[in-house]
């Protein structure tokens, strides 16, 4: 079994948007807004805000108490668009319980959503996604990387997408779909889910259920993508439990250290993405 090394993509990702952003006539900003002090929410942004300025990307600070209405949130993001050479804004999830989550995301504005969760960014790429211009979902994006790194020829593979949440299944399928591959959408209430996992040669996994894929229940060279996440006592897991598939599997992706860095190097090629169409603004 190989493992696909998601911390060397996310690097060749990273120095090619670094020299791009070199070659704009601005400093682009990316704004990832914090709402409260959870631990684990504070670390993501504190990490993207370094990868950010590696690249040459100015992270704009913005972080509120966990107190604020979702009115004056709202009014927030409207200031943080308006912000000259303001090139993506995105939320960092979950929101305290109180607040309109929905109202907080579409008031971003769409042009700016580099996370694609807002109503107007999510239904553009839903209705036709230009993958040279249009903004696509970071781990979506990230998923597709990652099986791109193998050079395969897709044509013909049975492709079987495990989940359809609005960050994984759901948008991978699209992208699938969009490049003219033949898959199939295995949600919980799909039937003879085992036997569509036995037949898959590649398997892209979004359920975030701790170690659900094991050996006995994919074919021989069966190659596959997770970005499941789950918490369990010894750290973050994903959705394949590697040491029962490592007989099996060709390629795996691992959890941590797959899928998760190659999101956030999407996230600021989004943000890339956008600075470079701002004069379409």
């Amino acid at each position: 079994m190989h493992i696909i090394d998601g911390r060397k993509i996310r690097g060749e990702i990273l120095s090619k948007v670094k020299m791009e952003v070199a070659e704009l006539p601005f400093k682009p900003e990316f704004c990832d807004v914090l709402v409260g002090d959870d631990p684990a929410s504070v670390q993501y942004v504190q990490m993207k805000s370094r990868t950010a300025e590696v690249t040459g990307i100015h992270f704009h600070k913005a972080a509120f108490p966990a107190s604020i209405t979702t009115k004056e949130l709202i009014k927030e993001i409207e200031i943080l668009n308006k912000i000259p050479n303001m090139c993506g804004i995105i939320i960092q999830l979950p929101l305290p319980e109180h607040i309109d989550k929905k109202a907080v995301l579409d008031a971003i504005d769409p042009r700016l959503d580099v996370d694609c969760l807002g109503s107007v960014a999510s239904d553009k790429f839903y209705n036709g996604y230009d993958s040279q211009t249009d903004l696509a979902y970071p781990t979506a994006l990230a998923c597709m990387a990652l099986l791109d790194s193998l050079n395969l020829n897709l044509k013909g593979k049975i492709i079987v997408v495990l989940g359809q949440g609005e960050l994984v299944g759901k948008p991978v399928s699209a992208m699938l779909r969009y490049r003219g591959l033949n898959y199939l959408a295995v949600s919980s209430d799909t039937e003879n889910k085992e036997y569509h996992l036995q037949q898959a040669d590649i398997i892209i996994s979004g359920m975030g259920k701790a170690k659900y894929i094991t050996g006995n229940m994919i074919k021989s060279g069966a190659i596959i993508i997770d970005a499941g996440t789950s918490e369990s006592g010894s750290g973050m897991v994903g959705d394949v439990d590697l040491e029962s598939v490592k007989n099996t599997a060709s390629y795996v992706s691992p959890v941590p250290g797959g899928v998760g860095p190659v999101t956030v190097a999407m996230l600021l090629n989004n943000v890339l993405k956008v600075a470079k169409g701002r004069k379409n603004f």
